[in-house]
């Protein structure tokens, strides 16, 4: 059921504020789960403290950021956060579906989950950072972006006065999210004609709507792949495989996704910094945040294409949910690179 939090905003920016007192770098995410609410919740708490409600097309809205310039554009899910610097080019639309297809930010948009958005100012490092942060119904966060010291400031004011709501108040609407569909049984699915179907794939884009065809979860899958096309290994792999293509200086991809967003980097990684439980990726145009104690299963996949074979090195949690994925970078109509091939079935 839809339900309308009308609560008293101050008694949760009190607990926010002590919160913050206690923990100074806590996370927005984090802080929301330690106080019982969704971060989208949390953050409408704070509207006329730093914060306004948006309101408009957020397809158009989106087209709008091609103004800003350079940003940094921000996607998460709970064990993984993705951060490029780069514009909003390129920018297209297929009903519900969108891309941004610029060399750095580079996105596969899922509009169904864009429900609340938010222009955000915070104190940071002596001065104020601004965002736009969007959320999913439930108030998980789908997509954000952030102004950087090459961002066209006046361009930002204005798409943020453009689109400012009429409605400042301290609420959100929250829906809760669909339960997920228990897995079909293995003994339920058409083994033989999921594997046939998964040895004549042409493109990786057809890898999900096999899923949905023969309804198996991604998980499933890799368990009911033909032979030779997905290998279980140890969940390290992961910190292994990012430290060989740093070391190789091989390009890579890497895909991190919110159930609003799917956004991918492509290039070389560099600096490599352990940090508590998250293992990370600190270079200039990209940041990768992961919590790869949360990895519960990891998989090298190989996906034939009309290019030839490609492979993925995947990582789930311990709900069958993918955290990341990982290939080797190319483009479409380009054969895989051997080195990441070498690199991925080596693992």
């Amino acid at each position: 059921m839809l339900s309308t939090h009308t609560h008293d905003p101050s008694p949760l920016l009190n607990q926010l504020h002590a919160l913050k007192e206690a923990e100074p770098k806590i996370r927005a995410r984090r802080a929301a789960e330690r106080l019982g609410v969704s971060e989208g919740e949390l953050l409408a708490s704070q509207i006329g403290q730093g914060v306004q409600r948006l309101e408009g097309d957020f397809k158009e809205m989106i087209r709008a950021f091609e103004a800003f310039g350079e940003v940094m554009a921000l996607t998460r899910n709970e064990s993984a956060v993705h951060e490029v610097h780069g514009r909003y080019e390129d920018i297209s639309f297929d009903g519900m579906t969108g891309l941004v297809l610029h060399p750095l930010i580079d996105l596969r948009l899922f509009m169904w989950s864009w429900h609340h958005g938010f222009a955000v100012e915070t104190p940071f490092r002596g001065g104020v950072r601004k965002s736009l942060q969007f959320f999913d119904i439930d108030g998980t966060a789908v997509h954000k972006v952030f102004r950087t010291e090459h961002t066209d400031e006046a361009a930002w004011e204005g798409f943020v006065e453009q689109y400012r709501s009429e409605d400042q108040s301290p609420l959100m609407e929250t829906q809760a999210r669909k339960a997920k569909a228990p897995e079909t049984p293995d003994a339920e699915i058409d083994v033989a004609g999921f594997q046939a179907r998964w040895q004549a794939l042409e493109d990786t884009h057809e890898f999900f709507g096999m899923l949905s065809e023969f309804g198996v979860t991604r998980t499933q899958a890799m368990r009911l792949a033909p032979k030779g096309y997905a290998r279980q290994v140890d969940p390290g792999a992961v910190v292994t495989m990012l430290e060989a293509a740093r070391d190789q200086e091989l390009a890579i991809m890497c895909f991190v996704g919110s159930k609003g967003c799917i956004q991918i980097f492509s290039g070389q990684v560099h600096r490599l910094v352990r940090t508590g439980e998250w293992f990370n990726v600190l270079d200039p145009t990209f940041n990768l945040h992961l919590k790869d104690g949360d990895i519960a299963q990891a998989w090298v996949v190989t996906k034939p294409t009309v290019d030839g074979d490609v492979t993925a090195l995947e990582v789930f949690d311990d709900q069958g949910e993918v955290i990341a994925l990982f290939f080797g970078a190319r483009k479409p109509g380009v054969p895989e690179i051997d080195a990441w091939r070498t690199l991925a079935h080596a693992l």
